[in-house]
């Protein structure tokens, strides 16, 4: 196998690997963020984002919060899509 093929293919198993650990990472962060939405407890602190009395701030951190999952993961799985399509066209 030349060099270009055995590029190809470490690039393919980089990308795969950086797909299935944020698909694998996703429940526990899903379950680490809706734990830091909630209300405190004695275990935890939580944003309390279901009141509607907290402050401009506070809710501007339990926006920020609910969106970083997704950008999270959403940017782990772009940057193996990335590693995939610049080994095969490279």
């Amino acid at each position: 196998m030349n060099k270009k093929g055995s590029i190809l293919i470490y690039g393919l198993m980089l990308g795969l690997v950086i797909i299935i650990l944020a698909l694998s990472l996703a429940p526990t962060g899903q379950q680490v963020i809706s734990e830091a939405m909630n209300q405190s407890t004695s275990n935890a602190i939580g944003l309390n984002c279901s009141n509607s009395t907290i402050s401009n701030f506070d809710k501007a951190a339990c926006v920020v919060t609910d969106f970083s999952l997704p950008y999270f993961f959403g940017g782990l799985i772009f940057i193996a899509g990335a590693i995939i399509v610049g080994r095969i066209l490279l």
